[in-house]
């Protein structure tokens, strides 16, 4: 169910809606609902999240582009924690999440292959004894001195004890058993979020691991 969207008072200069004329008393500093001042020109230039058709997140970009849209009825507003913008002659809300009216076809590209992507594939758990251990290791199913490649298909996540105990033997040689087949990851449709501040209004919208993800095990 989406949530009804929280309106503030905001006042923000009109120049930046297309077919608006600015005046000198257009542009005005007004409150949140805690008091704490805010500066439209800031305003416009926050992120909202841009969802798809199917609610998948396809691009982050600004108020100001994201209320371009919804006046031209090419989105509409899912989610609006900022307030709203008065313009001359009219009141527009300031989202924070919209939805695309239309389906964007986006090829989505492969995971790349790196310590952080085996670990958040593998939860963070050894593939051979099924701990979560704060000393994971990569470790070569096949190991690299018998020619094993550095794929998705021969690369786990493993504790140090294990590695130890596999050394450099396959998981037949050393008599231990794999949790599962390795395989490479689905492609991530949520790249365009990485290294991005999630904001909390977004994250009813995300799955769990793009809100954090699983928590790396601490050492005692």
């Amino acid at each position: 169910m989406v949530r009804q969207a929280r309106r503030v008072q905001l006042t923000a200069p009109p120049e930046w809606l297309p077919g608006a004329a600015a005046t000198g008393s257009d542009r005005a500093w007004d409150q949140t609902e805690d008091g704490q001042p805010v500066d439209p020109a800031q305003m416009i230039r926050a992120p909202v999240l841009v969802l798809n058709l199917n609610y998948v997140p396809v691009n982050v970009c600004t108020v100001r582009r994201a209320v371009v849209l919804l006046v031209k009825a090419k989105a509409e507003m899912l989610e609006n924690h900022r307030g709203h913008l008065r313009t001359v002659d009219r009141i527009i809300d300031a989202p924070s999440i919209i939805r695309l009216v239309y389906l964007v076809k986006r090829p989505f590209l492969p995971r790349k292959l790196s310590k952080k992507e085996v670990f958040l594939r593998d939860r963070f758990t050894c593939q051979y004894c099924g701990k979560r251990a704060p000393d994971l290791t990569l470790d070569h199913v096949v190991p690299r001195r018998q020619h094993g490649p550095h794929t998705w298909d021969n690369v786990v996540a493993a504790c140090n004890r294990c590695n130890l105990r596999k050394a450099g033997r396959t998981p037949a040689e050393a008599d231990m058993r794999l949790a599962k087949p390795p395989k490479a990851p689905d492609p991530n449709p949520y790249l365009i979020l990485q290294n991005r501040t999630i904001l909390v209004e977004w994250q009813p919208y995300l799955p769990w691991e793009v809100r954090g993800g699983p928590e790396e095990p601490r050492g005692s």
